[in-house]
């Protein structure tokens, strides 16, 4: 019985544009049951089930600002998946090794509302790694210049603590989560600091009137921070000979191997990340997905250039 059913499964159409139920509901049993084939199908015509060329990503949105709390936040959306990174700057002391910079703490969280993948007291095993490379990423493209973040040689520094929260993890975790990093720190804004009569930093609130600036103080004013070989990353599904960008959290789970690619804003490369699958045969692929990157990070440069000035109007 169930053999018959597979059989018309396999050589069943795509619903027509009458958009019968009947068949609707035949074409959604086939992607449940056979996934992989029901992609196959499209791929062979250049085209996704969401519609999207190969080649495309998924719409993306910034909006700076999101948390009033924070110092410095953003969320950012890459197709469904939303990710909403906060920074909160603490006074430190440096150490020793490195008087003159400050530091920077990145956490990643996925909470079990991000995916029903996620169970409510087990830590996504995802979310750590993702940590790591974020740290990683953001530390080894030199974006932020560490001693921007010294208050006084050896005595205070600046420690910023980044969170990010994964509140839809719908594909492609990593690129969302780093441009929520990176729109954030060109949110940020370095409170006002200034030395008290034991010479120690204290942070002063916005009610604070500069009257209480003495000779002593760090800074009189709040400021941001020089950003500069800014990352962004775009991660691609290999399948055969198909090169899928910006994957869904479906694509990601189905297809053979995933390669996340990161350049800074002078299309230098910063990092590649392959996490397990098939060895690749060919560097053509890897070229191919470094190109579309090029590609993506212009776009991503453009979304984000844009939320700056928004910002900036407001």
């Amino acid at each position: 019985m169930f053999c018959g059913k597979e059989d018309k499964l396999e050589t069943m159409e795509l619903p027509n544009d009458s958009g019968d139920l009947g068949s609707e509901m035949e074409v959604d049993a086939f992607r449940r049951l056979f996934p992989l084939r029901f992609y196959e199908r499209h791929l062979a015509e250049s085209i996704r089930p969401d519609a999207r060329p190969l080649s495309r990503a998924r719409d993306t949105t910034v909006a700076l600002g999101a948390v009033a709390s924070a110092n410095g936040s953003a969320l950012a959306k890459i197709g469904s998946t939303t990710m909403l990174a906060a920074i909160k700057m603490e006074v430190m002391t440096p150490s020793v090794e490195l008087p003159d910079e400050g530091c920077i703490a990145i956490e990643f969280h996925m909470p079990p509302i991000c995916s029903p993948l996620v169970r409510p007291g087990r830590p996504a095993e995802v979310a750590p790694v993702v940590s790591k490379q974020l740290s990683d990423t953001i530390l080894s493209s030199g974006m932020i210049n560490l001693k921007e973040l010294s208050l006084v040689s050896g005595k205070a520094a600046w420690m910023a603590y980044l969170d990010i929260y994964c509140l839809d993890a719908d594909g492609a975790l990593f690129d969302a989560a780093l441009l929520s990093a990176v729109a954030a720190f060109s949110h940020l804004q370095i409170p006002v600091v200034s030395l008290n009569d034991d010479g120690k930093i204290v942070m002063l609130s916005e009610e604070q009137d500069d009257g209480n600036l003495d000779k002593g103080a760090v800074n009189k004013e709040k400021r941001k921070i020089a950003l500069s070989s800014i990352p962004f990353s775009l991660t691609c599904v290999l399948h055969k000979n198909y090169i899928l960008a910006d994957p869904t959290a479906e694509e990601e789970s189905i297809m053979e191997t995933v390669v996340t690619v990161v350049l800074d804003s002078s299309n230098q490369l910063v990092s590649l990340y392959k996490p397990g699958g098939p060895v690749l045969a060919r560097t053509s692929v890897l070229q191919d997905c470094v190109a579309l990157t090029r590609q993506r990070i212009k776009e991503l440069q453009n979304i984000l250039d844009e939320a700056i000035s928004g910002m900036e109007v407001d």
